[in-house]
């Protein structure tokens, strides 16, 4: 059967067996095409997927400073009573008062000064919250534990603004977190504090073209400078009300 089948095949007219060959030919340079651009694609998927993507790819810096200076304490004005008085400690450190206001007993919204980095200028806003603790319960990790008193700084919440919709960056995130405490050896005391800003983000189209190198050495400047400044602050502002306070306390106790 299978041979007559096939001498059947054989004396089909030369018309029709041409008209075959041209579909069988049409089918096999129609498959071929499909694989090609199959591969073509697959290949552009490929190449695609292996490029770095600025779009995911986030720049993380950070920047941290300490205190460690002689503390005057009296008797009748521990320097663990001067941070009883948080809204007083905190407008010691943040004396600006049009660029703060407070939310609760423990927060405030601070308006921070401008960031120039590179081309941009952003203007954070960020909410502060003062805590103290004691006894050793939940001390930052740098504190020991036999500190009687800590005054914990921390940013809860932030916002940027200044920035067009084009040069926001699609994530920010801004971290803030201090602590200051008297360290205490026999009747010697010595304020100390440790302070550490850290900034994330994906940068925008126009600053990812930037070298890596050169963002990080700008934002790191950028950062020492204003945790310098807030240094600064706690090491004149914050000891100046201090000492304004140990005058205080004299009068209330009369």
């Amino acid at each position: 059967m299978g041979e007559i089948a096939f001498a059947g095949w054989c004396f089909v007219p030369f018309q029709n067996c041409s008209v075959l060959n041209k579909k069988m030919m049409m089918k096999m340079k129609m498959k071929k095409k499909r694989k090609k651009q199959e591969w073509q694609c697959h290949h552009a998927l490929t190449w695609k997927r292996s490029q770095p993507s600025i779009k995911n790819q986030s720049d993380t810096y950070s920047s941290t400073t300490s205190t460690d200076i002689p503390l005057y304490e009296s008797p009748g004005a521990s320097f663990d009573q001067y941070l009883e008085d948080k809204p007083r400690v905190f407008n010691a450190i943040f004396p600006d008062k049009q660029r703060c206001h407070q939310l609760t007993q423990e927060e405030w919204r601070i308006q921070m000064l401008p960031i120039e980095f590179l081309f941009l200028t952003a203007r954070p806003v960020v909410d502060m919250r003062l805590r103290c603790k004691r006894g050793g319960r939940d001390y930052p990790p740098q504190v020991p534990l036999d500190i009687t008193k800590v005054l914990e700084l921390d940013v809860t919440r932030w916002q940027l603004r200044g920035l067009d919709n084009f040069l926001e960056p699609s994530h920010f995130s801004l971290g803030i977190k201090g602590a200051l405490y008297s360290y205490r050896q026999g009747t010697r005391s010595r304020l100390k504090g440790q302070l550490e800003m850290s900034i994330s983000f994906v940068p925008p189209t126009m600053l990812a073209l930037v070298p890596e190198d050169v963002r990080r050495r700008l934002a790191e400047s950028v950062l020492t400078r204003l945790v310098e400044n807030m240094k600064h602050k706690v090491n004149n502002s914050l000891l100046a009300d201090y000492s304004k306070f140990k005058r205080e306390r004299p009068k209330h106790s009369v």
